[in-house]
């Protein structure tokens, strides 16, 4: 199981509290999809636009793309949290980097996010921590999880 900090170093508590960013967390994400979004290493990391569901606001984060089949996929490493409620609501966000992209987002059932988040475990070593997997979990241990990690599949 990896460990339960960011870098090695930092409490993951000091960024998230559950499926809820803290004012940390916030400014941690608000920095790197503005980083992003000026399409600065690391390039798997890009930034994700999303209408509020409530306000119609644009809210962005810094998310990591899984690439799985020749296929881009989200994965939520905090489970059912706010932009997952957006992303459902709007059916669509934009991709912030060298340049902006309009996506379709739909929502993949569990069933078959097991190698879709093995994937994204293999891209994403920020996110292994909040999984509870490393990056060299089996399908079924990533199985497991599933159903607690939102995906979506880009088009």
């Amino acid at each position: 199981m990896p460990p339960r900090h960011l870098f090695g170093i930092l409490p993951l508590t000091w960024f998230y509290r559950g499926a809820s960013a803290t004012a940390l967390g916030r400014a941690f994400s608000r920095f790197w999809a503005a980083w992003a979004g000026l399409g600065l290493p690391p390039w798997r990391q890009t930034g994700l636009e999303l209408p509020g569901r409530r306000t119609g606001q644009p809210h962005r984060i810094a998310v990591v793309i899984a690439q799985y089949a020749g296929q881009r996929f989200l994965v939520s490493m905090l489970g059912e949290c706010e932009w997952v409620r957006n992303a459902r609501a709007s059916g669509a966000a934009t991709l912030i980097g060298w340049r902006r992209q309009t996506v379709r987002l739909v929502e993949v059932p569990v069933a078959v996010r097991g190698p879709i988040i093995q994937a994204y475990l293999r891209a994403a070593p920020g996110a292994r921590a909040h999984i509870g997997l490393d990056a060299s979990a089996d399908l079924a241990a990533c199985q497991a999880v599933a159903p607690r990690h939102p995906v979506f599949h880009l088009i």
